[in-house]
C-alpha cells in the first residue's frame, strides 16, 4: 500500500521518547506520505516544526488543546500568527472542547471560540477536538464556519451530515476496526468520500489487532482495510482518496 496520509498524530508524545527516530525514519518504507502532527501548545508545535525540518513529509498544526490551557500566555494568538508564517505549518489546531474531564466549561468555549474566530481571519483550517461535547461544539462551528476537519469523529451519522453540511470534514481512525464500533462503522459507511481523512492520533487508538499497543502511522492501513470493506471499494483506491482530500485541506 501507498499514499497513507495521517491526518491527525502526535509524534511529540513522550510515549515515543524511545522510538521516535526508528519509526519516524521507517515511514516512507511502510507506504506513508505524510504525517500531520497536532499541536496542543506552543511547545508541542516547536517540536513538531524540528520533526518537519528533519521528515519532509511531517506537517505541525499550531493551537492550545482544551487540556492545555493551563499552557497559554496573553499574546498566544500572536506567536501561533507566527507560526503560521512557516509553510510546514498547515493548520490552527487541536483545539476544541473536551467535557470528559473537570476542565471549566466556560474557559475552554471562550478559548476555542478565539481560535475559530482567528482562523476565520487568517483564512486557515482548522482541527477541532470534540469529546463529550457535541451539543457546544456544534453551536461554536455552525456560528463560524469554518474550514478544517473534526478529528477522531465519534458522533452519529446525523452529526456527520450535519459538520458536512458545513463546509467541514472529518477523519476517522482505529476505533472503526474495534468491535464495538457502531457509531464509527456508520459514518464510514455513509459519509461522502470528498470528506473523509484517516488518522491514528498516535501513539493512541491503535486499530485492530494492535489495540492497546503503540499506535503509529503505518497502522492506518488497518484502518483503511476495514473502511474499504464496509464501503465495498478497494483499499488502495481509498487511501489514494484520503490522502488528495488531506493534500487540499491542509494545503500541501
Amino acid at each position: 500500500m501507498n499514499n497513507i496520509f495521517d491526518a491527525h498524530a502526535h509524534y511529540d508524545d513522550k510515549w515515543f521518547d524511545e522510538n521516535r527516530a526508528e519509526l519516524l525514519d521507517s515511514m516512507e518504507n511502510t507506504g506513508v506520505c505524510g504525517i500531520v502532527n497536532a499541536a496542543v501548545n506552543i511547545q508541542s508545535t516547536e517540536f513538531a516544526l524540528k520533526l518537519s525540518e528533519k521528515y519532509p513529509f511531517i506537517y505541525a498544526t499550531t493551537g492550545f488543546h482544551p487540556e492545555n490551557l493551563e499552557d497559554m500566555v496573553p499574546d498566544y494568538l500572536s506567536k501561533m500568527e507566527q507560526f503560521l508564517k512557516n509553510p510546514k505549518v498547515v493548520a490552527i489546531g487541536e483545539i476544541g472542547l473536551d467535557y470528559h474531564w473537570n476542565i471549566p466549561r466556560e474557559e475552554q468555549k471562550r478559548v476555542f471560540e478565539e481560535q475559530l474566530a482567528f482562523a476565520k481571519d487568517v483564512d486557515a483550517p482548522v482541527v477541532v477536538h470534540d469529546r463529550e461535547a457535541h451539543g457546544d461544539t456544534m453551536e461554536l462551528l455552525r456560528k463560524y464556519r469554518p474550514k478544517g476537519i473534526v478529528h477522531c469523529f465519534s458522533g452519529s451519522v446525523e452529526l456527520m451530515r450535519e459538520v458536512v453540511s458545513l463546509g467541514m470534514s472529518i477523519s476517522l481512525g482505529g476505533v472503526v476496526t474495534f468491535k464495538n464500533a457502531r457509531r464509527s462503522v456508520e459514518v464510514a459507511k455513509e459519509i461522502p468520500l470528498y470528506r473523509l481523512l484517516l488518522e491514528t492520533d498516535a501513539p493512541y487508538m491503535a486499530p485492530e489487532p494492535y489495540r492497546g499497543k503503540q499506535c503509529n502511522s503505518s497502522m492506518i492501513a488497518k484502518t483503511a482495510e476495514k473502511i474499504a470493506e464496509i464501503r465495498g471499494m478497494d483499499v488502495q483506491k481509498l487511501l489514494d482518496i484520503t490522502c488528495e482530500n488531506a493534500r487540499q485541506l491542509y494545503g500541501i
